[in-house]
């Protein structure tokens, strides 16, 4: 039994990967497709204050999320919970749309949660 939320978020969403703490994220995520070979496309979420929430709620949050993962596990090719800054980080098949829709099915079951996201420059 997980004895914090975060343990219990780096079990169920990041189980894929060995996890060490002192490893920067960018070196624990897959960064090709082990499939096709192709590069992996990315998304943040940034979910305010989640941290801050008391555990049974952050433990619902992370179930939602989870379900919309499991969902898309398709295209799903890692997912990390930080809850010490409220970030979720997704790496994904890249899918043309993935990167728009599963954000947005995930902000649906959780609507706090805000894809980080860089304005278009026209």
């Amino acid at each position: 039994m997980p004895k914090t939320p975060t343990e219990s978020a780096r079990r169920t969403l990041a189980g894929a990967l060995p996890l060490e703490a002192a490893e920067p994220l960018y070196r624990r995520a897959p960064r090709t497709d082990a499939e096709s070979g192709k590069p992996l496309s990315d998304f943040m979420m940034f979910i305010p204050r989640l941290r801050q929430k008391p555990p049974r709620l952050i433990q619902d949050i992370i179930h939602r999320i989870e379900l919309v993962l499991h969902q898309h596990s398709d295209i799903v090719v890692y997912a990390d919970l930080n809850l010490q800054i409220n970030v979720l980080w997704v790496v994904v098949r890249p899918v043309p749309g993935a990167c728009l829709d599963l954000p947005m099915a995930i902000n649906d079951k959780v609507p706090e949660a805000l894809l980080v996201a860089q304005p278009r420059l026209y």
